[in-house]
């Protein structure tokens, strides 16, 4: 196993970026981290509230398509391992504006890839055993799954059926070749659907409770029975973890969740637990509405954990109720949030 030094963390101000400093800072003493994020409507210095006063951690504002800032800041803080979470997600977003999925998505990668090369493999061998280059995707590149077909594994074929998708699948593709072709060493990771404090409010779990203390109708898309694996964040970081530390050059790794749930259930248990903290308005599933479904939407997602759980023997850790527990209760406490 090797030890992190310096890492450079993509997306660091956004959900799951955030959540992955935390984690690493209280983890890995040895471990220094520059933060780099654009600041767009996905991300936010708050996120990294708890960390700004640590002498461990530096943020820089910037783009993953800037070629000139990204190798300054590699040269600067002597990046040994990049974590690269930074992207455009939401699949909504994606069907309207599809062009800046693709420019972050496979041209910011791309220039990564690009630029880590050039500063691990130049003439001065700054490449020793201890760079990684791992990349944070998701399972929508596989595409959908029948209701009776096995869960994905990782030699699952690509199938994306989204902007979003076929951009982290462009991307994925993109980290494979130079690791192939260059011998840059990378790692891949594609993800089940993430929750838990912090999640942009446009996402599921986070209109969901919104609706529920607004008293608004809570949208549901078709019939609700589009199945996704939900996976705690927290959960996600420790997965990454093990990753970083094994440094199994090359391979890719599926983490899910464990909670395989349609969209209807799982909302139907958020609206139970805002009924023990609002019990003068439950029950709060009155408010569910179902509107038109989106274009192309997947009807399920599940995630075969098995090599994960072989290969570096995690497992997700968080109980599912006790995981939307929290995440409700984060919510519900933030008084002045425009989650809210």
């Amino acid at each position: 196993m090797s030890s992190m030094q310096n890492i450079l963390v993509t997306g660091s101000a956004g959900f799951i970026g955030s959540h992955f400093v935390e984690y690493m800072l209280s983890i890995d003493p040895n471990s220094r981290i520059c933060s780099y994020d654009s600041l767009t409507y996905a991300g936010t210095l708050n996120n990294l509230e708890s960390v700004q006063n640590n002498p461990r951690h530096t943020f820089v504002q910037g783009d993953i398509r800037d070629p000139q800032q990204v190798a300054s800041i590699l040269r600067k803080h002597q990046i040994d391992t990049i974590v690269h979470f930074a992207a455009e997600s939401h699949v909504d977003n994606s069907i309207d504006s599809p062009a800046i999925f693709f420019e972050t998505n496979v041209m910011g990668t791309l220039n990564l890839l690009q630029q880590a090369k050039e500063y691990w493999m130049n003439k001065d061998q700054r490449f020793n055993e201890n760079c990684l280059f791992h990349h944070v995707s998701t399972d929508e590149v596989y595409g959908s799954l029948t209701a009776e077909a096995e869960p994905f594994t990782e030699t699952t074929p690509y199938e994306p059926n989204s902007p979003y998708a076929a951009s982290k699948a462009s991307s994925n593709h993109i980290v494979r070749a130079y690791g192939n072709t260059f011998g840059l060493p990378i790692t891949i990771s594609n993800c089940s659907n993430n929750y838990g404090p912090r999640q942009h409010a446009e996402k599921l779990i986070p209109t969901v409770i919104r609706c529920c203390l607004q008293q608004k109708p809570i949208p549901i898309y078709g019939s609700g029975r589009n199945e996704r694996d939900w996976l705690y964040v927290t959960d996600h970081c420790q997965a990454i973890h093990k990753i970083l530390q094994h440094r199994l050059l090359g391979n890719v790794y599926n983490i899910g969740g464990g909670y395989a749930v349609d969209n209807l259930t799982l909302v139907k248990a958020i609206c139970q637990i805002m009924d023990d903290h609002f019990p003068d308005y439950a029950p709060h599933e009155n408010l569910i509405h179902f509107v038109t479904d989106r274009k192309g939407h997947d009807f399920r997602y599940a995630i075969n954990n098995t090599k994960i759980y072989r290969d570096l023997s995690w497992q997700p850790q968080t109980d599912p109720l006790l995981g939307l527990k929290k995440t409700v209760e984060y919510y519900v406490n933030q008084k002045e949030t425009n989650l809210c």
